[in-house]
């Protein structure tokens, strides 16, 4: 790993900001690195060009590329989400033309299923498509898209019967191009001054007739199993980084001479125990899987607590940084010369974001109370 994550690609840096036009260049070409080592698609069957790899060994992988420092992954939504809800509900035709593209990270992606009105109520989604001739013609808006502006496509939910007697019926998952004049996507700056958020326009955007996913009108289970693949094996690498990124607060706190401060070492204590809640959970993830289940509706115990806890870590750096915390930190702040502080007030910023997506915290909490504890369904 260290012997290509070497120049630009190392200059990449490990944090979430994506940056923008050569930048995102770089990080494509750094997916194709590892495209070429065969370190795309690891667990993916042979018979699409993956290596059946066991998750055992995948893991393995994510946590040597943490320790190396390695990029975020801009190919994450086509290779975790979508490539394991093809091989799961996509016809063989959709398998064959998809599923290379990713393994040689020649195609990037984007989840278009939030909206303005269908945030975590996803099956309220407003955004429709109509079969016309052997296209969907697709309108409405999506909003938190991703990653959409780096994206060639973006698997996008909508809603095909509008006479459904149940609102999470009549949705369909389809698959539709971003190069095109129907398609709109704008960056939406974040508090962090990046914008790796987008909103996404569809005006008579189409895409063909064969590129549903799963039978048409009946998209909710689909949806649920890409969600379930983003709320569980999807995030176990995370504590990885998570556990970096706390070392480094450590140190960050022994450099500015108060790590032996009773109050900051008690709240350095409380995110350790915290992190190894969340190694032992991820753990608990991987056996389940091992012993032959899949992520169920346990994964969003997971997603509830490391939300949070990246969270309170990042308070705890903005505490730590005492004054410098309140004066963002530039490119070349002579104050921070190895970045940290830049680093640390991301932290606190994009954090912010983590108990909204990927499902918001009140719905984790609701499908962790129905489908874990038993408990009565929240009245409709």
């Amino acid at each position: 790993m260290t012997d290509h994550l070497i120049g630009e690609y190392a200059a990449l840096g490990t944090g979430a900001d994506m940056g923008e036009g050569d930048e995102l260049e770089v990080r494509r070409a750094w997916e194709r690195e590892l495209a070429d080592g065969g370190w795309v698609g690891m667990g993916w069957p042979t018979e699409y060009g993956g290596r059946d790899l066991p998750l055992t060994q995948q893991m393995i992988f994510s946590e040597e590329y943490a320790r190396a420092g390695g990029p975020q992954r801009v190919g994450f939504f086509g290779e975790q989400l979508l490539a394991p809800t093809l091989m799961m509900f996509g016809s063989e035709a959709q398998k064959q033309r998809f599923l290379p593209p990713i393994l040689r990270a020649e195609e990037f992606w984007c989840q278009g299923f939030s909206e303005p009105d269908a945030g975590s109520d996803l099956a309220n989604v407003k955004t429709n498509a109509v079969l016309v001739g052997d296209e969907w013609v697709i309108n409405g808006q999506k909003v938190w898209t991703s990653l959409g502006h780096i994206a060639d496509w973006v698997f996008v939910v909508c809603r095909t019967d509008p006479t459904a007697a149940k609102k999470h019926e009549g949705i369909s998952f389809l698959l539709c191009p971003i190069d095109q004049p129907g398609v709109e996507m704008r960056p939406i700056t974040q508090i962090t001054g990046t914008a790796e958020f987008n909103e996404v326009f569809f005006d008579d955007a189409r895409t063909s007739a064969d590129l549903v996913v799963g039978p048409i009108g009946q998209g909710w289970k689909v949806v649920m199993a890409t969600l379930g693949f983003e709320r569980g094996t999807a995030f176990l690498a995370q504590q990885l980084r998570f556990a970096e990124e706390y070392h480094a607060v450590v140190a960050f706190a022994r450099r500015r001479g108060v790590a032996d401060d009773p109050v900051v070492r008690q709240r350095l204590a409380e995110a350790y125990i915290g992190l190894e809640i969340m190694r032992l959970t991820g753990l608990r993830t991987v056996s389940r899987i091992l012993q032959g289940g899949v992520p169920g509706a346990e994964s969003s115990i997971g997603k509830l607590h490391w939300s949070k806890w990246h969270q309170r870590l990042g308070e705890l750096e903005m505490d730590l940084m005492g004054a410098d915390g309140q004066i963002l930190a530039g490119d070349d702040d002579e104050r921070d010369p190895d970045h940290r502080l830049r680093d640390m007030q991301y932290t606190f910023q994009f954090s912010r974001a983590h108990t909204i997506y990927a499902g918001s915290s009140e719905i984790q909490r609701n499908i962790v109370g129905e489908r874990v504890l038993d408990l009565p369904r929240e009245p409709g």
